[in-house]
């Protein structure tokens, strides 16, 4: 299947491998529990899924720290067990989507240290300076709220290298035409391998214009330097015309600090970069200047800023959970009481807007964030980094622990529960991280028992989008943006659907606006009103 169509056709179910399940009792998910869960994804009606690593890392940021780009970590498995997952998920029409991490390696990977032994080619790897009269090369700061620059070949250096991220995660040198043949050579092992796309890592600000200080910013300065410069988008467009075209493979970019201006660069199919992006926008209307500051989720500035992104793009990829964001129900102030509720409002909501649906493992049966007591119940270097800031400037410990608690991506990260038995079914060993406490309750076993369950109403939705033509190509036209309920229309050759959402906990009146819409498909409650919509009622409606 042509790119173009695939990444159009699809509904892809993210896997974060060392949560997901675990076949040898070591406490991390492996490929063979991958394997043995293809049929349960099957069934769901999944048709892609991307992985988040599975290369060999010395795991200083859970696999986006990459030693070698060619192998499979031992503690997933083998090369051998990942080629019988392809074929596996292939009998089942399943596609495998990688994560394609190049704005850093590992400090751990061979490039790094035939650099650190002084081989000019790979020295000319990586982003090297010295720095300026006993000062750092510039004033730039760090994503994971560090210092961006550390001391090349030892502490006595006057050398330093660029991370954005991690110290453990040094910055690779886009200006060498060695790095760019390197990547090609890694996507096309993967494709050749049988791959169908890649998921790409902070694609936007892979290449740094300049090392110059940036404008002072309370978050990021020097961002101006590296967000989607013009040698990003020439770098995605050789990549998309001399590797993925050939496949027929598709890419969805993670793209930092875009705009609607700078996403529909990205995804201009007339230059040739990337098929979708994620964006975030709509993932911070709780959010106070930073993400680890949150207030209550206004539903209304949810829906203008889905309607925003709606209406501005073509295409892309529309998601609220994955890795590296806390639950997405678990932010809805009212939720208490109505977990199941919110949960299918969300299959309901995701499954009808315009663009690939993204869903992250556990959102199918409503997981929501962990009960983590304390900061050493947490793994996640950002959180322990950002934790280590917060002290540094005073903030008292009670509201430092608040933000991680509430914001920590380690809450999406928490082992898939599958069933009641000890340590939710994920792992006979010692769990990576703290399984939820919640587990009892609220996991597969107990939800696939529920025919009414949150599991068989994204079933639901998923067989209706993919079967439904309106809902796969359809136009999105915003109907209603109020306090509660959102409701937006597809249209598809004088054919509507009407997806209507009320996303608080308390029952409301029908609108008036959308009262003419008196078909009902099908609604996330077996016994709805007509002219009630319950807490967090999901509906969609069609005319006479």
């Amino acid at each position: 299947m042509a790119a173009a169509n695939l990444h159009k056709d699809t509904v892809v179910y993210q896997i974060y491998p060392r949560s997901y399940m675990d076949t040898n009792g070591d406490g991390i998910g492996d490929i063979q529990g991958i394997i043995s869960k293809l049929d349960y994804l099957a069934d769901l009606g999944i048709n892609t899924i991307w992985f988040s690593p599975l290369y060999k890392s010395p795991d200083d940021d859970n696999g986006y720290d990459i030693a070698d780009y060619k192998s499979i970590d031992p503690k997933f498995g083998t090369m051998e067990e990942f080629d019988c997952l392809l074929a596996e998920a292939k009998k089942r029409g399943i596609g495998i989507v990688m994560d394609l991490v190049i704005n850093h390696t590992s400090d751990e990977h061979e490039w790094f240290k035939r650099a650190l032994a002084g081989e000019e080619k790979y020295r000319n790897y990586y982003i090297i300076r010295k720095g300026k009269n006993g000062r750092l090369p510039n004033n730039w700061g760090n994503f994971f709220a560090e210092c961006p620059w550390s001391k090349f070949g030892g502490e006595d250096s006057d050398e330093y290298y660029l991370h954005l991220f991690s110290k453990k995660q040094p910055d690779l040198n886009w200006h060498n035409p060695d790095v760019l043949e390197e990547v090609k050579d890694i996507m096309r092992f993967w494709l050749e391998k049988g791959v169908v796309g890649f998921r790409c890592d902070v694609i936007n600000i892979i290449y740094k214009d300049s090392l110059e200080n940036g404008k002072p910013s309370p978050i990021l300065t020097g961002m101006e330097h590296y967000l989607s410069t013009e040698g990003c988008h020439k770098i995605l467009r050789t990549l998309h015309d001399e590797v993925l075209e050939p496949y027929g493979a598709f890419t969805v970019g993670e793209t930092v600090f875009v705009d609607v201006f700078k996403a529909r660069d990205l995804i201009d199919e007339k230059r040739r970069e990337l098929d979708m992006i994620f964006y975030f926008e709509h993932m911070e209307t709780d959010q106070v200047i930073v993400k680890w500051f949150k207030t209550q989720l206004k539903p209304q500035k949810l829906m203008k800023c889905l309607t925003k992104w709606q209406h501005s793009l073509d295409w892309c990829a529309v998601y609220f959970e994955n890795h590296d964001q806390p639950r997405f129900i678990s932010r809805f102030i009212d939720i208490k009481g109505y977990r199941k509720e919110a949960s299918k409002m969300m299959a309901g909501l995701l499954m009808t807007l315009c663009g690939t649906p993204f869903m992250y493992e556990g959102q199918e049966i409503g997981m929501t964030n962990c009960d983590f007591k304390d900061l050493t119940e947490v793994m996640d270097i950002e959180s322990h980094n950002v934790y280590k800031m917060a002290k540094s400037l005073h903030i008292p410990e009670n509201i430092r622990w608040k933000m991680i608690k509430r914001t920590s991506r380690d809450n999406a990260r928490t082992p898939m529960q599958w069933d009641s038995s000890e340590n939710a079914g994920f792992t006979t060993g010692t769990p990576w991280l703290k399984v939820n406490g919640n587990y009892k309750t609220v996991n597969v076993a107990a939800d696939m028992a529920d025919p009414d369950g949150v599991r068989a109403f994204w079933k639901q939705m998923i067989a209706m989008r993919k079967n439904d033509e309106i809902l796969r190509e359809g136009q999105f036209r915003s109907c209603l943006e109020s306090k509660s309920v959102y409701a937006f229309k597809r249209v598809l050759n004088g054919k509507e659907l009407l997806s209507v959402c009320n996303m608080t906990g308390k029952s409301v009146p029908v609108p008036e606006k959308i009262k003419g819409w008196d078909n009902m498909v099908i609604s996330s409650y077996k016994d709805c009103e007509k002219d009630v919509l319950k807490p967090f009622e999901f509906r969609l409606m069609k005319r006479g």
